[in-house]
């Protein structure tokens, strides 16, 4: 087994996640072998919406680089934010999540997670996701 080492992860093409948004690879046991983290660069241009989901065991922290967004959270998406450039966003383990861009202007944000596995604990809610709860 060789000694850990620190890594260079360049700017690659993006993926589009489980919850239906596109991220850039950063920090993750895919790209590093990382152990207790992932950072990724997220981008939602104008429109843009993710599925309902939460991430079943671990945390989600998310700092807004650029534009303004909105999220539903809650056990019934029953509770909104709007957030913007320079905002910290805390999501815990399990609670249900979907952010969207009702901007015309497009944003981007940091996220960190404490499961260095890019997707393994992200659940679907379709039964939250209707799209009559934006309006």
């Amino acid at each position: 087994m060789s000694a850990p080492t620190c890594r260079v992860v360049r700017r690659s093409e993006g993926f589009e996640g489980k919850q239906g948004l596109s991220y850039f690879s950063g920090i993750s046991a895919e790209t590093t072998g990382s152990q207790a983290l992932c950072l990724h660069l997220l981008t939602m241009p104008p429109g843009a919406r993710a599925k309902a989901h939460y991430h079943e065991s671990h945390e989600t922290a998310i700092l807004m680089l650029e534009g303004t967004v909105e999220f539903r959270y809650g056990e019934q998406l029953e509770h909104c934010e709007r957030v913007s450039r320079g905002d910290f966003i805390y999501i815990p383990a399990g609670v249900p999540h979907l952010p969207y861009n009702p901007t015309d202007q497009i944003a981007r944000a940091v996220i960190a997670r404490t499961d260095p596995n890019e997707q393994e604990s992200v659940v679907l809610c379709p039964e939250l996701d209707s799209p009559a709860l934006l309006v």
